[in-house]
């Protein structure tokens, strides 16, 4: 099956980098969450307010995703231009932490 390109948006790294600051922020505040997260996992930024980053971040996880290691997706229910002012974000884990009792974690 054919796959669509998707397009590398621009700005993209300033981008991801502001997202993934805010979910370190969060992270940080809330320490506890460590504790239901996989050891060496991929964290996955899909943001609400901005799909062309969403969808280039999928299509990374889709291009160069290491086998084998447990994903992590953070959803940030925030628009680009008021990162600042971000919902917490919210974790969701892979499947095999749910025989560990958590997969959404916020």
């Amino acid at each position: 099956m054919a796959q669509a390109k998707v397009n590398k948006p621009s700005n993209v790294v300033k981008r991801n980098l502001q997202l993934t600051g805010e979910i370190m922020r969060y992270l940080l505040n809330n320490p506890k969450v460590f504790d239901s997260l996989p050891d060496n996992f991929e964290l996955v930024v899909l943001p609400d307010g901005d799909p062309e980053i969403r969808l280039f971040n999928l299509d990374l996880l889709d291009r160069y995703g290491s086998e084998g290691k447990p994903i992590v997706f953070a959803r940030v229910r925030s628009e680009l231009a008021n990162i600042s002012n971000a919902e917490n974000p919210s974790l969701f884990a892979p499947i095999p932490l749910a025989e560990k009792g958590s997969i959404a974690l916020t």
